[in-house]
């Protein structure tokens, strides 16, 4: 199947999954369970969500493999793996902020190893009524309008992205890195969902984007979707992006921002 036939699939899956998780939102949410802080929160509509995702996916494509956030993983004899987070910025979700997403990205080879490609992927704002989505090689767009980021600008003249993890000790190692990088940028934006800090760099609401702890679910659609608008996407040093660093923007302010996160973050 082709990267479009893919990209068909994950967009009417991102919005059906997204229009099920907004009505029952409608009713009320409360935490289900946590996982690696008291904070890290799950609701039972990521649950539901997902295990419709599931469904819907396995109807259109039974071969595949499936790697979601809330479920265990299955693989597949097709060589295509959807990497699914079914609600990215649970805490959002549930304090009732406008800013979750819906993210479904098909991947090619073993999901989080440098063979991992995704070939297509959609995220879905259902508070906003956005759908983002993108296929290898296609461009990326925003409710059928190409996306193209902002001209690239220097990093003191850049709003930068970025996020915390759950545990007390990321977040202060976190938040001191960030300490050292704030006087150099023009200021930071913390908005609460990975997926949604990278359709907004990819269209030009953001300058660059940089986070540690992601994992495939969080970026996996989202990356593509940056790069689809002309980002340069890496981790530490160049390399494949990774849990160890995430750091997207124009060639220009990502590659400055790369060095001066390996001067602010002292574990190299």
């Amino acid at each position: 199947m082709s990267s479009t036939e893919l990209l068909a699939i994950a967009r009417d899956v991102a919005r059906t999954a997204g229009a099920f998780a907004l009505e029952r939102r409608s009713h009320g949410v409360s935490v289900a369970a946590t996982k690696s802080s008291p904070v890290d929160v799950v609701t039972e509509v990521d649950r539901d969500t997902e295990t419709l995702i599931r469904s819907l996916l396995a109807d259109a494509r039974p071969d595949d493999g499936f790697y979601g956030e809330e479920s265990d993983a299955t693989g597949g004899s097709s060589g295509v793996t959807w990497v699914v987070d079914p609600i990215d910025g649970t805490v959002n979700f549930l304090y009732g902020i406008p800013a979750w997403a819906v993210s479904i990205a098909a991947v090619e080879g073993p999901v989080d190893t440098d063979e991992a490609r995704t070939l297509a992927g959609a995220i879905a704002n259902p508070s906003t009524g956005e759908l983002y989505w993108a296929s290898v090689g296609d461009g990326a767009f925003r409710d059928g309008e190409r996306l193209h980021m902002t001209p690239d600008v220097t990093l003191d003249r850049a709003l930068v992205g970025t996020g915390f993890g759950y545990r007390p000790e990321v977040r202060l190692a976190q938040a001191a890195v960030l300490g050292r990088l704030i006087g150099q940028i023009r200021d930071i934006r913390r908005i609460g969902s990975a997926a949604l800090d990278l359709c907004d760099l990819a269209s030009g609401r953001l300058d660059a984007y940089y986070e540690r702890g992601l994992n495939p679910w969080d970026h996996a659609a989202g990356g593509l979707i940056a790069r689809e608008a002309g980002a340069v996407v890496t981790g530490r040093d160049g390399l494949r992006e990774s849990s160890d660093l995430f750091v997207a923007g124009a060639p220009g302010v990502q590659a400055e921002l790369l060095a001066a996160l390996a001067l602010a973050d002292p574990r190299g």
